[in-house]
């Protein structure tokens, strides 16, 4: 367990200080019943407060518990009268626990618990040394106090558990608005930049097919500011419409998209029956493929292939370029978001050269069961 519980509980709440007034109204009342005088009454009183007030003081560990296992001492072993002193140091003990680590205050706790203990068992002997009852309540003050930090551990490690899940939430939402921005916008982008090299290729013996490159541009422009404005809504904390899921339905205008930047792009195989969640994998490892194709690999066509095998879809991305790095070797935010992806639905990502030239990008998708 790391030391930042301890900045879990900043202050231990209101409860202690309803602790700190029992032990004083009820330290006063119970020596007044036993006909004690006024000056026992008060230094009575004043024992158990300074046994009780380490739990609303914002002392370290040791410093708490060992102040309030010798004042509890001292109140026993001066023979006040019993009353709600037995809370203090339980009360110490699970102010402490909660906001420490276990080898900071079990120690000292142990050491305070005995100290109260032996005083008890001293008192025992300094008047008749035939009762009891001193025993009993030493064997019990050990054994709340041993309570008292087991339940603080227990809601200390609770209380770390929500903390530690807070910021796995956190930490995922992050990650995800940062890939949905990569696949997105990135994407956008890419396509952007290819058409923009067609137009200006062609513009002045080809003015028809710079102008579409150019409407493109604009179309897919729209597409990724509507991308980005959506995910900076959500990172602002303000409501966004998110945009509906890509799935196998979008996957034709996506093609069209790429060919339109001037890659030769080839579809084979057939989607049936794949349900929404896959089907939003299969779009999502297609489109990253497809932009990675644009930006890394220098080609010039394409192949999108679909296959069902052993019960799996087999979703098959390659081209004639450059190649690039083998699976896990220099894997970017692209390649670790499709692998995740893909492993989200039990399925595999195989990325790396083609046979021959290009690169591959091959996912396995098992189909539910």
């Amino acid at each position: 367990m790391s030391d930042r519980r301890t900045d879990l509980v900043h202050a231990p709440g209101w409860w202690p200080w309803t602790v700190v007034i029992v032990v004083l109204l009820g330290t006063v009342a119970s020596n007044r019943e036993l006909g004690s005088s006024h000056g026992e009454v008060v230094g009575a009183t004043l024992t158990a407060v300074l046994a009780v007030l380490p739990a609303v003081l914002p002392w370290r560990a040791d410093v708490a518990l060992a102040a309030s296992g010798v004042c509890t001492a001292v109140y026993l072993g001066a023979g006040f009268a019993d009353g709600p002193i037995f809370l203090a140091l339980p009360t110490v003990t699970f102010v402490v626990a909660v906001r420490a680590t276990s080898h900071r205050w079990v120690p000292w706790a142990v050491g305070a618990a005995f100290v109260a203990a032996v005083s008890l068992v001293i008192r025992m002997l300094a008047t008749d040394g035939q009762r009891t009852q001193e025993v009993w309540q030493a064997i019990g003050l050990l054994a709340v106090v041993a309570a008292a930090g087991a339940v603080a551990t227990a809601v200390s490690q609770l209380q770390s558990s929500r903390v530690d899940r807070s910021a796995r939430a956190a930490t995922e939402e992050r990650l995800r608005m940062a890939q949905d921005l990569h696949d997105g916008v990135g994407h956008g982008l890419a396509v952007i930049a290819m058409q923009a090299g067609v137009a200006l290729h062609v513009l002045d013996r080809d003015p028809a097919k710079a102008r579409e490159s150019i409407e493109a541009i604009r179309a897919t422009s729209r597409e990724s500011l509507d991308a980005l404005r959506a995910e900076l809504g959500r990172m602002s904390g303000t409501e966004a419409v998110r945009r509906p899921a890509r799935g196998i339905d979008d996957l034709d205008a996506l093609l069209d998209r790429v060919r339109a930047g001037g890659l030769e792009v080839v579809r084979t195989g057939d989607l049936d029956d794949v349900d929404d969640r896959r089907g939003e994998v299969v779009y999502a490892v297609v489109q990253e493929a497809l932009t990675n194709v644009l930006r890394h690999a220098g080609a010039t066509r394409a192949v999108v292939a679909f296959a069902r095998i052993d019960r799996a879809l087999e979703v098959t991305v390659s081209d004639d370029g450059r190649g690039g790095p083998s699976s896990g070797q220099d894997e970017g935010m692209g390649i670790t978001g499709m692998r995740a992806r893909v492993g989200e639905v039990g399925g595999v990502l195989d990325v790396g050269p083609a046979g021959g030239a290009g690169f591959r990008v091959r996912a396995t998708l098992p189909e539910e069961p």
